[in-house]
């Protein structure tokens, strides 16, 4: 696939998708945004304003971006379509996608979780469905700021499902960069070891980087781990490294003492100060969160496989507290959260 003359749709336009979108736009790329109708009209009023970790703060004006809330406007023409809704509007999508895309369209998931692609292969049948996966954090504006404002406040590649080299010369870009990965299954457990900290987040409301700071906070990330490394094993999944470090190694380093894991995890601590997780953002906004498809996702396979998952299911019987709630963040301590430290071997 060649760079010149792809049509590329967003298809699910929020934090992540307008970042997305936004680089790609500036960088001639041909792109379409298909959003909710409240981002397309402040989109159409004032533009995107796109930022990131290593200092770039560019804006695309109203005219450089193709926006729509319109599906049958957007997917007709698409040559590449890069699904960045929440995990709990895939199967809407998907049926989007089937009424409205091209056959050859090629579709890329890039969305938390394991089983996205799947899903999206489950209901597009012949079509190429390609596996995906967003390592960075996103922080939007609050509503009604303007113009909307998407800040990348964290790093790393994105990794796609190999699908032939032209689909990442096409997709790097500056501020985005992508490389095709052999075994995205690892990739993508991999990265789900490290997203059950997303809860944690939502529940402290406290910065991403604060968070990982405090050692209450990663006793309780480093139990999570443990109980789906154990579901993991006894499934024969191997997760990729995270961070550089092999899954196993990832709960001890959490439980070292503040000022050691700050010397030895600052590739983990490369966060920008202002960032959250898109669960926390859920929260804020009143918005039903991923905790199925993240936390659920490995407490069904302990399940299957007979393995104690207690903790998992705590963090999420408090966040579906929290969504019910409709209150934002609880802004709980870590021992509301897990009294006993997150594990026995704390």
């Amino acid at each position: 696939m060649a760079n010149g003359g792809k049509s590329i749709v967003i298809a699910g336009a929020g934090s992540i998708g307008c970042y997305v979108g936004g680089c790609l736009a500036l960088a001639g790329r041909q792109v379409i945004l298909l959003a909710r109708p409240r981002i397309e009209a402040a989109l159409r009023q004032s533009g995107l304003r796109i930022s990131d970790l290593e200092g770039r703060d560019r804006l695309v004006k109203p005219d450089g971006l193709g926006i729509t809330a319109d599906p049958a406007v957007a997917l007709p023409e698409a040559d590449l379509i890069l699904v960045t809704v929440k995990s709990g509007a895939t199967q809407e999508m998907a049926a989007l996608i089937d009424a409205h895309a091209r056959p050859d369209a090629v579709v890329i998931s890039l969305q938390n979780g394991v089983d996205n692609a799947d899903r999206l292969r489950a209901e597009l049948g012949p079509r190429t469905v390609l596996a995906g996966m967003v390592p960075f954090n996103v922080v939007q504006s609050p509503d009604g700021e303007l113009p909307l404002h998407v800040h990348r406040a964290s790093d790393g590649k994105v990794m796609i499902e190999d699908g032939g080299t032209g689909l990442v010369r096409l997709l790097t870009v500056e501020g985005f960069a992508v490389e095709a990965h052999g075994d995205m299954k690892a990739v993508l457990w991999g990265k789900l070891l490290m997203n059950l900290n997303n809860a944690l987040v939502a529940l402290s409301g406290l910065p991403l980087a604060s968070e990982l700071a405090d050692r209450r906070w990663r006793l309780i990330l480093a139990g999570q781990i443990d109980e789906a490394l154990l579901a993991m094993k006894a499934s024969s999944i191997e997760p990729a490294r995270i961070a550089g470090l092999r899954p196993a190694l990832l709960p001890k380093v959490l439980r070292l003492p503040d000022w050691l894991f700050k010397l030895l995890a600052r590739r983990m601590l490369a966060i920008d100060p202002q960032a959250r997780s898109s669960m926390w953002d859920d929260l804020q906004r009143g918005r039903p969160t991923e905790i199925g498809e993240l936390q659920g996702a490995v407490i069904g396979l302990a399940e299957r496989t007979g393995t104690p998952a207690p903790l998992l299911k705590s963090v999420t019987a408090l966040v579906r507290a929290a969504e019910a709630a409709r209150l934002g963040s609880p802004g709980l301590a870590s021992e509301q959260v897990a009294p006993q430290g997150g594990s026995r071997s704390a």
